[in-house]
């Protein structure tokens, strides 16, 4: 991320300030005046919570005097949290607080965050926000310090994690998974780089690999510059955020160093190839491409440099503050040197690139009163044909009068301009997806090194929880991904937990916490539950938004508590209909919801695909079934839809994390103006509750004995106290 954790260097600066408070700061802290029994949090307006001192109780009512203004308040007793005593300032680890609420939750983290120790355990979590600026804690020097050490014997880092993970797997016999989760701009592709850069160094062989530029260490690291540059793209909230999943498989040897990695990636948003919002960009390589860097690939490719000059690339901003995308094309063009790519390999899919660009600029004239359009300039679709290595004459027949099966027979169907739009829209959106997953398929053969694997650590690095103005098909499916993911930590953390405590003897009633989940997840994905029922849909000719709301309603309104009608009065886009998600309730639109799922492609420009001279696009349109995931109708068999692919890449994703021990690392956007050190709040609080931290918390504090409890009784404080 630019602007983020930068940087290798820093050896020569004292990272411990980094890391844990210094002993004049504890002594600041145990002087800071504390009554046990008055001192407290009260809920605030702007700050979420402020110190308070208690004055005087009546029954559920409160009187406190906060530190914001002489005057006393009175508040509802709930609404008062216990203070911890100041020994447990900038604690490490929240799990060992006395008085485990939200609002000393928050202040722990707050106070760490502004001092820049961006990294805390709460229990088996370790909690991480982006400091928006680099510091100097990931070094080798630095690295050193956390290899072999237990987590309490060391400050919070992610190496620590790492190491653990590492340290586990030698010891259990067992592969490790590190999942790495947050919201868009929290730092969790960053995270993930550094994660695998400790353990290409820790296992380290130094072995070059047979036909390539560099060693096995150095081509999972150079995966990244190529999956950041056709994968990253400018949001609202994040200059370089992934817009994709990914989950990388780091192999080890009997002897534990490196035996080579692989990369499996999920449900890549393809829409951003041709539409971008306002403050949005695209995909970086069309800019890196545009930059003029490498003034023959601009040649080679027909291009202006000019980004304005190309119709799907320019519609939100055409930079990012703090990214030289000339100096990221050298990079990517490097990197794919590294990983092995051929010359070919690497020039047909810079063209296949810069063809998508010029693909936008295609333009169609309507004739009057006919329902047909023609190619209004033959200029940008030869240059379409020349980067596709196509006939262009055909390609222009293809979009506007496609050959379509009535029957046993073969007719021409004419296109309005319309329909000739989407129809290039929906073209240049499959060959970027299909060239995009052929890279990663390509890079994998690259890091297969044919060395014995024994064990593996898996890094899962996806999009977190969100909830927008608007919310479709997309950010359901991620949803859905967060609902899975934190069921599975419900489970790992208290379910297997309570199990250990049957083991040694310990009175418990056995709570499966897993099952708080499990109803908006059998809404989700049971039979004649909402994707069954969207895929069901895709299968009716006459099927439309109408009809697809109607039975969604019909099969689940007064039925699922998890689903309901949406509230009228709200501003902004139009929710079709709410689901209540573990961490809030998301209003959805169905706009569009058929389309996106089935996909359509003109089946005429695909066959001139498949026949195409250039070799990456005819191999990409050739086997559906192996590149794309889908499936072409033969005899009437059912194509597979998006949602249908999704699910069966999460439901192997999940069987492979069960496979695993676990590792969890959740991100946090301490503010949205993208400035270090400086927090909002009620939007940590909110990724708290979005990312399962809370979760645990509230889960704590039902009594179950957990080490933050049973080391609060041994302690004689008092119970766990309301949030």
């Amino acid at each position: 991320m630019p602007g983020g954790y930068k940087g290798e260097c820093g050896d020569d600066v004292d990272p411990m300030p980094f890391l844990v408070p210094s002993e004049k700061e504890r002594l600041d802290a145990m002087n800071m005046p504390y009554d046990i029994k008055r001192s407290c949090w009260v809920k605030d307006e702007k700050e979420a919570f402020v110190s308070a001192e208690i004055q005087s109780e009546d029954g559920d009512k409160v009187t406190v005097k906060t530190s914001k203004g002489a005057a006393t308040v009175v508040v509802k007793r709930e609404d008062v949290h216990q203070m911890n005593p100041p020994k447990f300032y900038q604690a490490s680890d929240m799990a060992n607080l006395t008085y485990l609420n939200e609002a000393s939750v928050m202040e722990n983290l707050r106070s760490r965050y502004v001092s820049m120790r961006i990294y805390t355990y709460s229990g088996l979590f370790c909690v991480t926000i982006n400091p928006y600026k680099w510091l100097p804690i990931y070094g080798a020097k630095v690295a050193q310090l956390y290899k072999g050490k237990k987590r309490n014997e060391v400050p919070p880092h992610l190496f620590s994690v790492s190491d653990n993970a590492y340290h586990d797997m030698l010891l259990e016999h067992e592969n490790q998974s590190m999942l790495i989760t947050g919201e868009s701009g929290a730092g969790k592709t960053e995270n993930t780089k550094k994660v695998i850069q400790y353990f290409a160094n820790v296992g380290a062989s130094g072995n070059k690999v047979s036909d390539s530029k560099g060693s096995l260490e150095d081509q999972i690291i150079q995966a990244n510059p190529v999956l950041e540059a056709f994968g990253n793209a400018k949001t609202i909230r994040n200059n370089n955020s992934s817009r994709f999943g990914k989950f990388i498989r780091i192999h080890f040897g009997p002897t534990a160093k490196l035996a080579g990695a692989d990369i499996e990636t999920y449900l890549l948003e393809k829409s951003r190839v041709i539409s971008q919002q306002s403050a949005e960009r695209g995909y970086h390589i069309f800019y890196q491409l545009l930059s003029g860097r490498k003034p023959e690939l601009i040649e080679a490719l027909l291009l202006s440099p000019d980004p304005k000059q190309y119709v799907w690339v320019c519609q939100g901003v055409t930079v990012v503050d703090n990214m030289d995308d000339g100096e990221e094309l050298l990079l990517t063009d490097e990197a794919f040197d590294v990983l092995g790519f051929t010359h070919d390999e690497k020039m047909s899919v810079y063209k296949l690139t810069g063809g998508i660009m010029h693909f936008g600029n295609m333009k169609f004239k309507q004739k009057a009163r006919e329902e047909q359009a023609d190619v209004d300039s033959t200029e940008v679709a030869d240059k379409v044909a020349h980067l596709m290595a196509i006939n262009s004459g055909e390609l222009q027949k293809g979009l506007t009068r496609p050959r379509v099966k009535v029957g046993n027979e073969f007719v021409t169907k004419g296109q309005n301009q319309d329909q000739c739009v989407y129809s290039i829209g929906a073209l240049a959106k499959a060959i970027y997806d299909r060239m995009f997953k052929w890279m990663v398929t390509r890079i994998n053969k690259t890091l297969d090194t044919k060395m014995q694997r024994q064990y593996f650590i898996g890094v899962l690095d996806i999009a977190g929880f969100e909830i927008f103005d608007f919310n479709s098909f997309e950010q359901l499916c991620i949803n859905f991904t967060n609902e899975k993911l934190q069921q599975f930590f419900n489970h790992h953390m208290f379910v297997l937990e309570q199990e250990e405590y049957k083991k040694e003897g310990i009175d418990w009633v056995f709570i499966d916490f897993g099952l708080d989940l499990q109803a908006c997840i059998e809404l989700l994905e049971k039979p004649m539950g909402i994707f069954s029922i969207l895929e069901e849909q895709c299968v009716f000719p006459k099927a439309t938004d109408a009809t697809f709301k109607a039975a969604l309603y019909d099969n689940h309104l007064g039925k699922s508590a998890n689903f309901l009608k949406p509230k009228g009065g709200k501003k902004g886009t139009e929710a079709h209909f709410e689901l209540v998600h573990y961490a809030g309730t998301v209003g959805y639109n169905i706009t569009g919801w058929l389309e996106k799922n089935k996909d359509p492609l003109n089946e005429t420009v695909v066959g001139l695909f498949q026949k195409s001279s250039m070799p990456l696009l005819a191999l990409l349109f050739k086997e559906e079934e192996a590149v794309a995931g889908t499936k072409k109708q033969k005899k009437g068999s059912s194509f597979q839809t998006v949602s249908n692919f999704y699910r069966e890449q999460l439901n192997k994703l999940m069987s492979t994390l069960r496979s695993t021990a676990p590792h969890f690392v959740r991100c946090i956007v301490p503010n949205e103006f993208k400035q270090s050190g400086v927090t909002d709040n009620h939007l940590i609080l909110h990724q708290l509750a979005c990312n399962g931290v809370l979760e645990g918390i509230r889960i704590c504090r039902k009594g179950f004995p957990t080490e933050c409890s049973t080391q609060s009784s041994n302690r004689g404080t008092t119970s766990l106290t309301p949030m």
